[in-house]
């Protein structure tokens, strides 16, 4: 009975975040007087994270697939940072003009990308994208995030994210939140990229100063 109560609960907590009409969009809400919460949204796709405003400490993130049912977003969830406590697959977001549009002009290298391959010592090896444990980093109108996730086992690796810059071959990550390691937030990273035959090829130094070169496909 207490689980079944729960349940309830944690769903009308869920619901209770609302957005409004627009797609391909950010947004943030007050969720309490410490936090908020940031809704990147494509049109078909959501992500939802809630972090501190000042230290941009990590609380939560889930998101997923979606369809517009009448003036509600039905998610049937991809990722859930609670899963282990909840259980929750799915949610429902109710549509209203409560969030705040933060989006900037549109940028370069907008979409869900997910890692597809990644060089070890002058080796090149791929990841098939359609098993289950992804890494995948949406980017919308400057803003990006990143999460580590097994679509089976909903078992959550880690999320991360905050404003970003494209231009000129330079990609720009500004860390706002990290599950990992709040020290990381405020950090700046600077990397190399290009786009080939559709795929984003990424080199540079990682949050821990570690050499990365990674291949992101678009999903």
């Amino acid at each position: 009975m207490k689980k079944v109560l729960l349940f309830i609960l944690l769903i009308l907590f869920y619901s209770c975040s609302s957005i409004n009409n627009d797609l391909s969009n950010v947004f943030e809400i007050d969720k309490t007087e410490e936090t908020i919460e940031r809704l990147i949204i494509d049109s078909e796709y959501l992500v939802a994270t809630e972090f501190n405003k000042t230290s941009g400490a990590f609380v939560k993130t889930y998101g997923g697939y979606y369809e517009i049912e009448g003036d509600s977003y039905k998610v049937s969830l991809e990722f859930n940072s609670d899963f282990e406590k909840d259980s929750i697959r799915s949610i429902e977001l109710t549509k209203n003009n409560s969030w705040r549009n933060i989006s900037k002009p549109e940028s370069l290298l907008q979409g869900k990308w997910v890692m597809s391959g990644r060089y070890n010592n002058g080796e090149f090896r791929t990841r098939d994208t359609k098993l289950p444990r992804k890494t995948m980093k949406v980017l919308i109108d400057g803003f990006f995030q990143w999460i580590a996730f097994n679509t089976e086992t909903f078992r959550f690796s880690g999320s991360g994210g905050g404003e970003y810059e494209a231009v000129d071959g330079k990609y720009i990550e500004k860390i706002q939140y990290f599950s990992r390691d709040d020290s990381r937030v405020g950090a700046e990273l600077d990397f190399n990229y290009e786009v080939k035959d559709g795929d984003w090829y990424h080199s540079g130094l990682s949050s821990k100063g570690n050499p990365i070169n990674e291949v992101w496909t678009l999903r």
